[in-house]
């Protein structure tokens, strides 16, 4: 057959097959962009239905793709049950730092108990609130700002905002993932437009969650000008009291913030590395955030990897906590893992609580900001290719650090230096929650099953503080669970780092990372 064409022939069919080609190409390819307009269309039309209709939220746990919905009453301002004060309160000079001005959120969560069977927690809780906050009014009022940045509130009984919720899905279904960051916190603690700032604005917003089960979870986010950890747990506490029948809290609050006020005339009488200004900052230091490549995760530590800790400290640095052997690790490998110049200085600043370091010590009762966070510094040489004992050694004699006149020259520091944020550069903050028996709360239903921050991170401004809480594996170990914030390669380098320095199987023994499950509405920031 080859005999009857001829050169022009082929020449016009070697021309033709690769225009044919092409031409059903495009034509292949414009069928398929309008096939996916029409579908993305359709998925815009369908969830603008569904988000008119209530907050839904695609959340697959196990190996089952389960989409569950959230659905939400109006929020309210609950008030207290009786009349209180009408005054204004000054915070103290430690309360109203810079670094303080944001806004802190936990979870409690809690299973169903038989024997509360048809008992309404929303019911309980909310009328519980009201009767608390009798004893813990300032909470009802609103922050002012004076002359200087001075905080003080406004005691005015406005009330603070509480959310009722529903859920469609039972608590079993969502084990997987209740620990921070929680893929759906923003559901479960609901950001209600215009409240999360530090003025002018509602001091606590409560959202109480009703599962299928009939456990629930309790959320709740607290503006932290107004108490430290220790101050929410003994709220947190009082209402669980309240909520059982008690008609006051057996620990009642004491405000005295004047405690902590600067002295006349102020004396910064110890060094604060914490609030170091770095106006010539070498650039390898500047770790530049971008947001949205920032990852959150959730490590734990549990009596195999604290033992191994353990075994690396020299003799001379006598006994250990967790918290120290934990802090020193972390500093270590995140330090690493942002890859920063071999002489810049890096911090790891330690939450001391500094109540019993007064003396007399600050009264029982007392809910408000007391405590300090110095910083353990090394350029980052020093502190990685030393042995581990060099950063243990560094964290134990920052701690030490703290007494009270350290504190008090803090709250000089604040009017002295006009409020100064703690230094975020090359910074690592920490915050051992573990000894505050968050877990204790009981509201009728038991103990909880997770208590703690729902994520890492100390407000928008600053992604480097952690949390150290108590938790308990799927294999029944109990330890120490925290959550951090790094840039996504970093993160990566970082899980690298803890393994290879843990002996490489670090990684079999964590919790679900959020960011493996395929979401619509995701954890990873």
């Amino acid at each position: 057959m080859h005999k009857h064409f001829s050169k022009s022939n082929y020449a016009y069919i070697r021309f033709i097959i690769p225009e044919l080609i092409k031409l059903i190409s495009e034509v292949l390819f414009q069928h398929l962009v309008i096939s996916c307009m029409n579908f993305f269309l359709t998925m815009v039309l369908i969830g603008e239905v569904i988000v008119k209709s209530y907050s839904r939220i695609q959340h697959p746990i196990a190996l089952l793709l389960e989409i569950f919905t959230i659905q939400r009453r109006q929020p309210e301002l609950v008030a207290p049950a009786s009349p209180t004060p009408h005054e204004v309160k000054l915070l103290s000079d430690i309360d109203d730092q810079e670094g303080l001005r944001f806004h802190i959120p936990f979870f409690h969560i809690y299973q169903h108990k038989p024997s509360m069977e048809g008992k309404d927690p929303v019911r309980i809780i909310r009328d519980a609130l009201s009767r608390t906050l009798v004893f813990y009014y300032p909470f009802a009022g609103r922050i002012r700002e004076g002359h200087g940045r001075k905080l003080m509130v406004d005691c005015t009984e406005e009330g603070v905002l509480f959310i009722e919720a529903d859920a469609d899905v039972t608590l079993d279904q969502l084990r997987g993932s209740l620990q921070p960051p929680f893929p759906c916190s923003q559901e479960l603690l609901y950001n209600v437009p215009g409240s999360d700032g530090i003025v002018n604005c509602p001091l606590l917003l409560i959202q109480v969650t009703r599962f299928k089960c009939g456990g629930f979870i309790f959320a709740i986010r607290v503006n932290h000008t107004m108490v430290d950890g220790t101050g929410l747990v003994q709220f947190v506490s009082a209402l669980t009291e309240m909520a059982q029948g008690a008609h006051q809290p057996s620990i009642l609050p004491v405000w005295q913030r004047e405690l902590l006020l600067a002295r006349d005339p102020p004396q910064i009488t110890c060094n604060h590395r914490e609030y170091e200004q770095l106006p010539n900052t070498k650039e390898g230091t500047i770790i530049s955030y971008d947001e949205n490549d920032m990852v959150q995760r959730s490590f734990f530590f549990g009596p195999t990897e604290i033992a191994f800790l353990r075994r690396l400290v020299p003799r001379h640095l006598g006994q250990c906590t967790r918290f120290e052997l934990i802090t020193a690790c972390l500093w270590r490998c995140r330090t690493k893992a942002l890859q920063l110049a071999p002489e810049d200085d890096v911090r790891m600043m330690c939450i001391v609580n500094a109540r019993a370091r007064f003396n007399p010590n600050i009264p029982l009762g007392y809910y408000g900001n007391a405590f300090a966070y110095p910083a353990a510094v090394a350029s980052v040489r020093k502190l990685c290719e030393n042995p581990f004992g060099y950063a243990v050694e560094l964290i134990k004699k920052v701690k030490a650090e703290v007494t009270e006149e350290y504190v008090r020259s803090v709250a000089d520091l604040m009017v002295t230096k006009e409020r100064p944020l703690f230094t975020t550069v090359g910074s690592c903050i920490v915050s051992n929650l573990t000894r505050f028996g968050l877990k204790e709360a009981d509201f009728g239903w038991g103990k909880a099953l997770y208590a703690g921050v729902s994520q890492g991170g100390a407000g928008p401004a600053f992604h480097g503080a952690t949390f150290f809480m108590n938790y308990e594996n799927e294999k029944g170990e109990k330890g120490v669970l925290f959550p951090i914030y790094l840039p996504s390669n970093a993160m990566e380098r970082f899980e690298k780092e803890l393994g290879d320095f843990l002996g490489g199987d670090f990684n079999n023994n964590q919790p679900t990372k959020s960011d493996e499950i395929p979401m619509f509405m995701r954890s990873t920031l």
